[in-house]
């Protein structure tokens, strides 16, 4: 029976998930994800009695993904160049398999900005934040990197790998008449990006 209802949760959380990130909150329904995942709608209930329940499990597993996935960034046997170049790789890796995700989160964000800080409460951004200042202390120093900029630099190195494929229809539109191959892009995009930060930081120091 538990390994049924573990089955079950798995196939609602894939349907669910799917259907999401098709729809959005607002555009997705119940019956959809019950359609989607084979099951009832009662069983959906049954499970996860309304839909902000289940959009905020999706959202919050999603996140968990993303955070196991990225675990190495803090490993404090690899420097910080390392880690930029691990997190473009596996980051941009990441949205290839998921392209779907930027244009989401997005969307959640600007129509419900309270629900997802509510779900991000979970997150300790202030002591991941503090772990890699003290494991990087003497690089940041180098590069001219203080507490105040962290932000500022993450967001950068994150809008970076995020913006081509939130804004996949304009680049492909923009650079049509090159012939742009935008898997080809987004390949080579991976040591590009990581490259531009890299020299970025190295003028600065």
């Amino acid at each position: 029976m538990i390994e049924n209802d573990k089955q079950t949760e798995e196939k609602i959380f894939e349907a669910a998930t799917e259907v999401f990130l098709a729809k959005g909150m607002d555009g997705a329904r119940m019956q959809d994800i019950a359609n989607h995942a084979g099951i009832n709608k009662a069983l959906l209930h049954y499970y996860f009695r309304t839909k902000d329940r289940l959009f905020n499990a999706v959202f919050e597993m999603i996140a968990r993904k993303m955070l196991r996935k990225f675990a190495p960034v803090f490993d404090e046997n690899l420097s910080f160049e390392d880690k930029i170049r691990f997190f473009f790789k596996e980051h941009i890796s990441f949205l290839q398999e998921n392209p779907a995700l930027p244009g989401f989160i997005i969307n959640e964000i600007n129509r419900n900005p309270a629900r997802i800080k509510k779900i991000l409460k979970n997150v300790d951004i202030k002591n991941l934040l503090s772990m890699l200042e003290k494991q990087h202390r003497e690089e940041f120093k180098k590069y001219n990197i203080t507490e105040d900029s962290i932000p500022q630099l993450l967001t950068t190195i994150v809008s970076i790998s995020v913006f081509p494929f939130a804004a996949r229809g304009i680049i492909e539109g923009v650079f049509e008449n090159i012939g742009l191959d935008f898997d080809k892009y987004i390949e080579e995009r991976k040591e590009f990006a990581a490259q531009f930060v890299l020299r970025a930081l190295k003028k600065s120091d």
